[in-house]
């Protein structure tokens, strides 16, 4: 088949995307596909010209996207080939839109009985009003210390940690630059696990083995630099160790998640562990990393899929959509 794999894009995971996409199309070329790399620059125009872009696309069997944050993982794209009657791998427009939108994500998974992170989201003049938010805090019973983060977007840019008025003031600030809405949220301390959720063209969907992350002790939290640093002492235990009834609640989650958001494809949901063993949805990912080291494929390959298996069978079911 002739698959193009689109990637880079304007948000701030420009160069993430960019590693995965290259990882995806060597993982193509390997299974005896053409790979057709297209690159959005971080104007967010086509690479190619639109026009070319367009021509390219149509001629293709299935795309697959390596676009991480907005106008690749907010449905903008996914809209624009259904337009263009292009197959493409992962969630359709809505789930892509809700998913990336931590915010309204939380409030659907609320409304279906799903524990998700206490917190608020500031809009507007909130973002400016320190004592507004503070009141807004105490109303949903939350304290400090608390996490920042830009209510749209990924990889941890914009994310702060607040111990104090000034801390959210500047933390609230520096999300707002990246987004205007904002979600101040509770911290939330214990373990920090991660679920691979994959569809297989038989319409069958699977959870891998359960990842869990210890941050680099040396930065403050799971943060870009945690993440991405070459250097960085980060450790990714898969399979994690987990009780059998753990690991249960975690996968049915994981899955009830993935079929009220209306997934498909692929999904990384993350979750935190407290001490009472009670877990939380922190969030979902429609469009994970899928470097060569990216959690996703790290954690099929537990179970026993190499990095190429994977793309197959994301490949296989988008072709096998309706």
């Amino acid at each position: 088949m002739k698959v193009a794999v689109v990637m880079g894009g304007a948000s701030p995971e420009h160069h993430v995307s960019l590693a995965s996409g290259k990882g995806i199309a060597d993982a193509v070329a390997s299974l005896g596909h053409t790979a057709v790399p297209l690159v959005i620059d971080q104007q967010g125009d086509w690479a190619n010209g639109l026009h070319e872009a367009i021509d390219l696309l149509r001629a293709v069997d299935v795309v697959l996207i390596g676009l991480h944050g907005e106008y690749g993982e907010d449905g903008r794209l996914q809209g624009f080939l259904d337009q263009l009657k292009v197959p493409y791998v992962g969630s359709g427009v809505t789930a892509s839109a809700v998913g990336l939108d931590k915010h309204l994500t939380k409030a659907v998974l609320r409304a279906h009985g799903i524990p998700v992170t206490p917190g608020v989201r500031l809009f507007g003049a909130e973002t400016s009003d320190t004592e507004a938010a503070v009141q807004k805090l105490k109303e949903a019973d939350v304290e400090f210390p608390v996490f920042v983060k830009p209510a749209n977007g990924g990889s941890s840019f914009g994310v702060g940690r607040a111990t104090d008025l000034a801390s959210l003031a500047d933390a609230v600030a520096a999300a707002a630059e990246l987004d205007p809405q904002v979600l101040v949220e509770k911290e939330m301390v214990g373990r920090e696990i991660d679920l691979a959720v994959l569809q297989f063209p038989d319409g069958r969907v699977e959870v891998g083995p359960p990842l869990e992350i210890h941050s680099d002790p040396a930065q403050p939290f799971f943060n870009a630099t945690a993440k991405y640093d070459a250097s960085s002492a980060t450790e990714f235990v898969v399979p994690a160790p987990l009780t059998p009834e753990l690991a249960e609640l975690l996968n049915r989650t994981a899955l009830e998640v993935f079929e009220v958001l209306g997934c498909k494809g692929l999904a990384r949901v993350d979750f935190f562990v407290p001490a009472d063993g009670k877990p939380v949805v922190n969030e979902i990912n429609t469009l994970p990393g899928f470097t060569p080291a990216s959690q996703f494929p790290r954690m099929w390959a537990a179970a026993g899929y190499t990095y190429a298996d994977v793309v197959d069978v994301l490949i296989k079911t988008a072709v096998a959509q309706p």
